[in-house]
Protein backbone atom coordinates (compact mmCIF):
# COMPACT_ATOMS: atom_id res chain seq x y z
CA UNK A 1 0.00 0.00 0.00
CA UNK A 2 1.17 3.48 -0.80
CA UNK A 3 1.04 6.24 1.78
CA UNK A 4 1.52 10.00 1.72
CA UNK A 5 3.03 11.54 4.86
CA UNK A 6 2.49 15.32 4.98
CA UNK A 7 4.59 16.51 7.91
CA UNK A 8 7.09 19.36 8.31
CA UNK A 9 8.85 18.01 11.42
CA UNK A 10 11.98 16.46 9.92
CA UNK A 11 12.85 14.54 13.08
CA UNK A 12 9.39 13.00 13.24
CA UNK A 13 9.56 12.06 9.55
CA UNK A 14 12.96 10.44 10.15
CA UNK A 15 11.38 8.23 12.83
CA UNK A 16 8.10 7.55 11.07
CA UNK A 17 9.18 6.71 7.54
CA UNK A 18 11.33 3.66 8.38
CA UNK A 19 8.66 2.34 10.77
CA UNK A 20 5.93 2.74 8.16
CA UNK A 21 8.07 1.03 5.54
CA UNK A 22 8.66 -1.89 7.93
CA UNK A 23 4.86 -2.11 8.31
CA UNK A 24 4.55 -2.63 4.55
CA UNK A 25 3.87 0.88 3.29
CA UNK A 26 5.56 2.61 0.37
CA UNK A 27 5.95 6.14 1.75
CA UNK A 28 6.11 9.49 -0.04
CA UNK A 29 6.77 12.64 2.01
CA UNK A 30 5.73 16.27 1.61
CA UNK A 31 6.93 18.89 4.11
CA UNK A 32 4.39 21.62 3.32
CA UNK A 33 0.70 21.95 2.55
CA UNK A 34 1.04 23.05 -1.07
CA UNK A 35 3.16 20.07 -2.13
CA UNK A 36 1.07 17.74 0.00
CA UNK A 37 -2.18 18.83 -1.60
CA UNK A 38 -0.68 18.49 -5.08
CA UNK A 39 0.60 14.96 -4.45
CA UNK A 40 -2.69 13.92 -2.88
CA UNK A 41 -4.50 15.07 -6.01
CA UNK A 42 -2.07 13.58 -8.53
CA UNK A 43 -1.04 10.24 -7.02
CA UNK A 44 -3.23 7.22 -6.12
CA UNK A 45 -2.52 6.89 -2.41
CA UNK A 46 -4.18 4.29 -0.21
CA UNK A 47 -4.02 6.62 2.80
CA UNK A 48 -2.64 9.97 3.95
CA UNK A 49 -1.16 11.06 7.26
CA UNK A 50 -1.79 14.80 7.40
CA UNK A 51 -0.37 17.21 9.97
CA UNK A 52 -2.50 20.30 10.60
CA UNK A 53 0.25 22.80 11.43
CA UNK A 54 1.90 22.92 8.01
CA UNK A 55 3.83 25.77 6.34
CA UNK A 56 2.50 27.40 3.14
CA UNK A 57 -0.99 25.91 3.53
CA UNK A 58 -2.62 24.61 6.72
CA UNK A 59 -3.63 20.98 6.88
CA UNK A 60 -7.33 21.71 7.39
CA UNK A 61 -7.36 23.74 4.18
CA UNK A 62 -5.56 20.95 2.31
CA UNK A 63 -8.09 18.41 3.55
CA UNK A 64 -11.08 20.62 2.76
CA UNK A 65 -9.74 21.20 -0.76
CA UNK A 66 -9.37 17.46 -1.36
CA UNK A 67 -12.90 16.77 -0.24
CA UNK A 68 -14.30 19.65 -2.27
CA UNK A 69 -12.68 18.07 -5.34
CA UNK A 70 -14.25 14.72 -4.40
CA UNK A 71 -10.91 13.16 -3.50
CA UNK A 72 -11.91 10.19 -1.29
CA UNK A 73 -8.44 9.20 -0.06
CA UNK A 74 -8.58 8.07 3.61
CA UNK A 75 -6.94 10.71 5.81
CA UNK A 76 -5.59 10.34 9.32
CA UNK A 77 -5.04 13.78 10.84
CA UNK A 78 -1.93 14.09 12.98
CA UNK A 79 -1.55 17.13 15.20
CA UNK A 80 -0.16 18.47 18.45
CA UNK A 81 -3.39 20.33 19.03
CA UNK A 82 -5.56 18.59 21.60
CA UNK A 83 -8.57 20.87 21.98
CA UNK A 84 -11.77 18.97 21.32
CA UNK A 85 -13.15 21.64 18.97
CA UNK A 86 -10.07 21.33 16.75
CA UNK A 87 -10.68 17.60 16.45
CA UNK A 88 -14.27 18.37 15.51
CA UNK A 89 -13.03 20.83 12.87
CA UNK A 90 -10.84 18.07 11.42
CA UNK A 91 -13.73 15.65 11.13
CA UNK A 92 -15.96 18.33 9.64
CA UNK A 93 -13.29 19.00 7.02
CA UNK A 94 -13.37 15.32 6.03
CA UNK A 95 -10.85 13.51 8.24
CA UNK A 96 -11.39 9.77 8.70
CA UNK A 97 -9.38 9.44 11.90
CA UNK A 98 -7.44 11.61 14.32
CA UNK A 99 -4.30 11.06 16.38
CA UNK A 100 -2.74 13.61 18.72
CA UNK A 101 0.97 14.09 19.36
CA UNK A 102 2.82 12.57 21.08
CA UNK A 103 1.76 9.08 20.05
CA UNK A 104 3.04 5.53 19.81
CA UNK A 105 4.00 4.45 16.30
CA UNK A 106 2.31 1.09 16.89
CA UNK A 107 -1.01 2.86 17.42
CA UNK A 108 -0.52 4.94 14.29
CA UNK A 109 0.16 1.82 12.20
CA UNK A 110 -2.85 0.01 13.69
CA UNK A 111 -5.13 2.96 12.93
CA UNK A 112 -3.81 3.19 9.36
CA UNK A 113 -4.37 -0.49 8.68
CA UNK A 114 -7.91 -0.31 10.07
CA UNK A 115 -8.57 2.80 7.99
CA UNK A 116 -7.39 1.14 4.78
CA UNK A 117 -9.40 -2.02 5.45
CA UNK A 118 -12.57 -0.01 6.09
CA UNK A 119 -12.08 2.06 2.95
CA UNK A 120 -11.79 -1.18 0.96
CA UNK A 121 -15.06 -2.44 2.47
CA UNK A 122 -13.36 -4.92 4.81
CA UNK A 123 -14.03 -3.76 8.37
CA UNK A 124 -12.72 -6.95 10.02
CA UNK A 125 -9.77 -6.71 12.42
CA UNK A 126 -7.76 -8.93 10.07
CA UNK A 127 -7.43 -9.38 6.33
CA UNK A 128 -8.75 -12.74 5.12
CA UNK A 129 -10.03 -14.07 1.83
CA UNK A 130 -11.21 -17.58 1.01
CA UNK A 131 -9.20 -19.38 3.66
CA UNK A 132 -6.13 -17.17 3.36
CA UNK A 133 -5.29 -15.00 6.36
CA UNK A 134 -2.69 -12.26 6.24
CA UNK A 135 -0.57 -11.75 9.34
CA UNK A 136 0.27 -8.06 8.96
CA UNK A 137 2.52 -8.00 12.03
CA UNK A 138 4.76 -10.86 10.87
CA UNK A 139 4.22 -10.26 7.12
CA UNK A 140 3.20 -13.86 6.61
CA UNK A 141 0.23 -15.57 5.01
CA UNK A 142 -1.63 -18.43 6.68
CA UNK A 143 -2.93 -20.92 4.14
CA UNK A 144 -6.22 -22.81 4.45
CA UNK A 145 -4.40 -25.93 5.66
CA UNK A 146 -2.76 -24.00 8.49
CA UNK A 147 0.65 -23.65 6.88
CA UNK A 148 2.37 -20.33 7.62
CA UNK A 149 4.30 -18.90 4.65
CA UNK A 150 6.98 -16.21 4.94
CA UNK A 151 6.76 -13.33 2.47
CA UNK A 152 9.31 -10.81 1.29
CA UNK A 153 8.41 -7.14 1.70
CA UNK A 154 7.26 -6.75 -1.90
CA UNK A 155 5.38 -10.06 -1.90
CA UNK A 156 3.59 -8.97 1.25
CA UNK A 157 2.59 -5.58 -0.17
CA UNK A 158 1.40 -7.20 -3.39
CA UNK A 159 -0.67 -9.90 -1.68
CA UNK A 160 -2.18 -7.36 0.71
CA UNK A 161 -3.25 -5.19 -2.21
CA UNK A 162 -4.76 -8.19 -3.98
CA UNK A 163 -6.64 -9.24 -0.84
CA UNK A 164 -8.01 -5.73 -0.41
CA UNK A 165 -9.37 -5.86 -3.98
CA UNK A 166 -10.63 -9.41 -4.62
CA UNK A 167 -12.41 -9.97 -7.91
CA UNK A 168 -11.07 -6.75 -9.46
CA UNK A 169 -8.90 -6.73 -12.56
CA UNK A 170 -5.74 -4.89 -11.55
CA UNK A 171 -3.42 -3.64 -14.26
CA UNK A 172 0.36 -3.73 -13.95
CA UNK A 173 0.34 0.05 -13.85
CA UNK A 174 -2.11 0.16 -10.96
CA UNK A 175 -0.15 -2.44 -9.03
CA UNK A 176 3.17 -0.62 -9.46
CA UNK A 177 1.54 2.68 -8.44
CA UNK A 178 0.41 1.18 -5.16
CA UNK A 179 3.48 -0.92 -4.38
CA UNK A 180 6.31 1.55 -4.88
CA UNK A 181 7.24 5.05 -3.80
CA UNK A 182 7.22 7.99 -6.19
CA UNK A 183 10.99 8.01 -6.77
CA UNK A 184 11.27 4.25 -7.27
CA UNK A 185 12.22 3.02 -10.75
CA UNK A 186 8.90 1.39 -11.52
CA UNK A 187 9.65 -1.43 -13.91
CA UNK A 188 6.26 -3.07 -14.45
CA UNK A 189 8.02 -6.27 -15.56
CA UNK A 190 8.98 -6.79 -11.91
CA UNK A 191 5.31 -7.35 -11.17
CA UNK A 192 5.39 -10.52 -13.29
CA UNK A 193 8.27 -11.83 -11.18
CA UNK A 194 6.43 -11.25 -7.92
CA UNK A 195 3.16 -12.62 -9.30
CA UNK A 196 4.99 -15.84 -10.15
CA UNK A 197 6.48 -16.03 -6.67
CA UNK A 198 3.10 -15.43 -5.02
CA UNK A 199 1.51 -18.16 -7.10
CA UNK A 200 4.16 -20.58 -5.89
CA UNK A 201 3.33 -19.67 -2.28
CA UNK A 202 -0.47 -19.47 -2.25
CA UNK A 203 -1.52 -21.52 -5.28
CA UNK A 204 -1.46 -20.76 -8.98
CA UNK A 205 -5.24 -20.71 -9.22
CA UNK A 206 -5.51 -17.74 -6.85
CA UNK A 207 -4.16 -15.16 -9.30
CA UNK A 208 -5.61 -15.20 -12.80
CA UNK A 209 -3.96 -13.46 -15.74
CA UNK A 210 -6.31 -11.45 -17.92
CA UNK A 211 -4.41 -10.94 -21.15
CA UNK A 212 -4.08 -7.27 -22.08
CA UNK A 213 -5.82 -6.21 -18.84
CA UNK A 214 -3.89 -7.36 -15.81
CA UNK A 215 -4.49 -9.76 -12.95
CA UNK A 216 -7.48 -10.89 -10.92
CA UNK A 217 -7.19 -12.25 -7.40
CA UNK A 218 -9.73 -14.91 -6.53
CA UNK A 219 -10.88 -14.76 -2.94
CA UNK A 220 -12.03 -18.36 -3.22
CA UNK A 221 -9.68 -21.03 -4.50
CA UNK A 222 -11.09 -22.84 -7.52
Amino acid sequence: MRLLLVEDDAQLVARLKPALKRAGFAVDVADNGVDGEFLGDEEPYDAVILDLGLPQRPGLEVLANWRRKQNPVPVLVLTARDAWHERVDGFKAGADDYLGKPFHIEELVARLLALVRRSAGQPSHELSQGGLRLDEDQQQVLLADGERVELTGTEFRLLRYFMLHPGEILSKTRLTEHLYEQDFDRDSNLIEVYIRRLRERIGKERIETRRGQGYLFRGEAS
